[in-house]
């Protein structure tokens, strides 16, 4: 049983999520016949896996916090983020969120590969409840920010990796959302794009916004977050100031010996 609410003042929270289960059901073989698939379609329940990736999460994030997650790979920060944007139903318990979101959680999402930057720009800002005089309003400021030149108005589809990125975060920074959800921010991009990145996240939190982001950056963690959480295999296992839960997630992964060079 899960339910989502969106709440409204005057709650002093931005994010509160009550005992958050998300259980996926996986298939162990791939049929090779139209006619094994459609015999798939009436196995029974118990011949699938079952795969729980957030297991029993509870937390708040206060308006105005930067919250960093940690973990392994596939410790289930990735569907922690997509259950708060609420691209994912809970299998149970119970997601609040106040305000509007904005999220970069997959490479691309949200544009359309025909189109070009600038119309992307455009139909998004209008999906998060932007008129077109708004659109037209922040459009310089979104393509002075992403640094993509001529290539605005080339369909996204011939854009790199990096050109995605820019637009994107560009995009999602500049609607002004209560709540800015963003995976793994600096894993494309060059060092110059990334630090405009850390300067535009600090100017949201002044205006008391929240930001959650995922990361494999520790250094960043330290820097730039008010709070971490170390998830593993789908549990927050730890949860305060960064620099205490870093260490803790340091001492999981590194050998000994690394950790004295830390």
């Amino acid at each position: 049983m899960s339910s989502r609410n969106q709440i409204a003042p005057p709650a002093d929270f931005a994010i509160r999520l009550t005992e958050i289960g998300q259980r996926f059901r996986l298939i162990q073989d791939r049929p090779d016949t139209l006619r094994e698939a459609f015999t798939k379609l009436f196995r029974r329940r118990d011949e699938y896996q079952v795969f729980d990736a957030l297991k029993n999460v509870s937390f708040e994030i206060g308006r105005g916090e930067v919250v960093g997650i940690i973990g392994r790979n596939g410790s289930g920060k990735s569907t922690l983020l997509k259950v708060i944007a609420g691209i994912y139903e809970p299998t149970q318990g119970v997601v609040e969120t106040r305000g509007a979101i904005a999220a970069m959680i997959e490479l691309g999402t949200g544009f359309h590969p025909e189109l070009t930057g600038r119309e992307n720009i455009a139909i998004n800002g209008m999906l998060l409840g932007h008129s077109m005089r708004e659109v037209r309003e922040f459009e310089p400021r979104v393509i002075e920010f992403a640094e993509l030149g001529d290539f605005i108005d080339s369909p996204v589809k011939q854009y790199s990796s990096g050109m995605y990125l820019r637009l994107a975060f560009a995009i999602a920074t500049e609607i002004h959302p209560d709540i800015l959800l963003i995976d793994e921010i600096f894993a494309v991009g060059d060092a110059a794009f990334q630090r405009k990145c850390v300067q535009r996240m600090n100017e949201i939190t002044r205006d008391n916004k929240t930001v959650v982001f995922v990361a494999h950056n520790n250094e960043a963690m330290r820097k730039l977050c008010s709070r971490v959480l170390l998830i593993n295999a789908g549990e927050v296992i730890d949860d305060g100031p960064p620099g205490q839960v870093v260490q803790h997630y340091e001492e999981m992964v590194l050998p000994p010996a690394s950790l004295n060079q830390v």
